[in-house]
């Protein structure tokens, strides 16, 4: 049985077609073959269309298709994962009326300030564990405030992944934990949080049907079945957040657990049981996507927006023309030639946007103790590194603060955690083992389709193959030395 798992990221959208019976995957592949465009209209802003993640998406359907030669008419179920916090509108035709207003976007930092102040801020913390920031409902809010003319076109307000799930299936629909994303699930008694809506002035009519992460929500529509060569009995029965789903596709699924990533940003996510925040909304708690009534498991999330686009923006200023980009390797080898601490060279990653660590103000990236007599290239590529690892660290002993801990941190090795250096730095900063695996978003995504259509009766089923490539532990002459360092950088934030 093949079950299709789709990724929506901001770079690129990647796809991966599992085989349950064989509980492998059977097909891995990425599109477009270079990096999806972002626009920023305004300083602070980032948009995307959303019309281009879904002929990306049909593009990649048909590749699985055509070039891997995979019958999709045997796909069973599909799941979805996208980037977290984004904002689409669409009309009654499920056409979107305006670009999508994505995760980094800042705009509506200052609205969700605003309504947190006016509901309360113990009350907002109660609710829905943190204040509205710059998510989902506060960017539908600075819509319905500066653009009244598309606001008044729209019939539905979703999620990036509820946009393609809407597309394949006809039906628009949202899940509880992507309510909890964009700021709207209150946590106290389990629904929608309407009291946010209320405090905005926005009508609770502009929120889809509400559906579980899993299960049977809706089937693939005839048009679309035809167009992609799918079968009309193929489902949508998975969605969740891209943060969610790879804390799922590393099995990470119980208090004391832990996941992390670093692609365009970086992220650390633990699994609790209780109803954890940060009094000073410096991180976030989601529905994690194996919440149940009578087992409550919530994800507690710290991001970075600066990490992997950092890497590229290196990338990019160290090549010679756009058309000739370095390679990813070199840098990597590169950060090897500098030593620890990079000879003293400080990186604070902060340039992308407002960040949630420094509750949503605006910040600025960095670089201290440049000496042009003495700091190469190589030092360059390593302090960036460092200062992704010690931004991390810095939201990680928020997490710790709040009682979600542990001392084993799973990721996939892909993007940064590629680097050895990187790891070397990460598991030393942060005195914890890394365990590497060979998986993906996309890979989590199928399956949990899988799951979600009823093939394996529990979800741990669903990782039982899953194995772990490499363990990194830390050195404990290493970990004093960049506790030094990192104390050096974490003084002059």
């Amino acid at each position: 049985m093949y079950y299709l798992g789709i990724d929506l990221g901001s770079s690129s959208i990647k796809l991966a077609v599992f085989d349950a019976d064989k509980n492998a995957s059977v097909c891995a592949l990425t599109v477009p073959d270079h990096e999806m465009e972002m626009a920023a209209p305004e300083y602070g802003w980032a948009e995307q269309d959303p019309n281009m993640w879904w002929e990306y998406v049909k593009e990649g359907i048909e590749k699985i298709r055509k070039e891997h030669h995979i019958d999709t008419k045997k796909i069973k179920a599909i799941g979805i994962a996208y980037q977290m916090h984004g904002l689409v509108v669409v009309d009654e035709n499920l056409e979107p009326v305006r670009s999508s207003v994505i995760w980094c976007d800042s705009r509506a930092a200052e609205i969700g300030e605003t309504t947190y102040k006016s509901i309360g801020e113990g009350k907002c913390q109660q609710q829905i564990l943190g204040s509205p920031g710059n998510f989902t409902a506060s960017k539908l809010k600075w819509v319905k405030e500066n653009q009244p003319e598309i606001y008044a076109q729209i019939k539905y307000a979703m999620l990036p992944g509820d946009f393609i799930a809407a597309k394949l299936t006809g039906i628009a629909q949202i899940s509880t934990s992507g309510l909890s994303e964009a700021a709207l699930w209150n946590f106290k008694e389990n629904r929608l949080a309407t009291e946010i809506l209320n405090a905005m002035e926005i009508s609770p009519e502009l929120i889809p049907e509400v559906v579980p992460n899993f299960g049977k929500q809706a089937k693939i529509s005839k048009q679309i079945a035809g167009q992609l060569g799918l079968s009309e009995e193929t489902e949508v029965t998975y969605r969740a957040g891209d943060q969610p789903n790879n804390a799922l596709s590393l099995n990470v699924l119980h208090p004391g657990e832990i996941a992390t990533t670093a692609g365009t940003s970086a992220v650390i996510y633990g699994v609790s049981s209780t109803d954890d925040y940060d009094a000073n909304n410096r991180i976030n708690t989601f529905l994690h996507v194996n919440n149940q009534l009578e087992e409550k498991r919530n994800g507690v999330m710290v991001c970075i927006n600066g990490s992997g686009i950092l890497y590229q923006w290196i990338r990019k200023i160290m090549s010679v023309s756009k058309d000739e980009l370095i390679d990813y390797e070199l840098l990597n080898q590169l950060a090897g030639q500098s030593p620890i601490g990079s000879n003293e060279l400080r990186f604070y990653p902060f340039g992308n946007g407002v960040e949630r660590i420094f509750n949503n103000k605006p910040t600025f990236s960095g670089i201290q103790n440049l000496n042009f007599n003495i700091h190469q290239k190589a030092d360059f590529v390593r302090a960036a590194c460092e200062g992704i690892v010690f931004a991390m660290n810095y939201g990680f002993e928020i997490m710790r603060n709040v009682g979600v801990e542990g001392k084993v941190v799973r990721a996939g090795k892909a993007n940064l955690f590629l680097n050895p250096v990187f790891r070397e730095i990460f598991v030393n900063t942060t005195n914890t083992t890394l365990e590497l695996y060979n998986t993906s978003g996309a890979d989590g995504a199928a399956r949990g389709a899988a799951y979600g259509h009823g093939f394996y009766s529990k979800l741990e089923e669903a990782f039982s193959g899953l194995a772990c490539l490499e363990r990194v532990s830390p050195d404990t002459k290493k970990v004093g030395q960049y506790q030094e360092i990192y104390q050096t950088w974490k003084n002059n934030i």
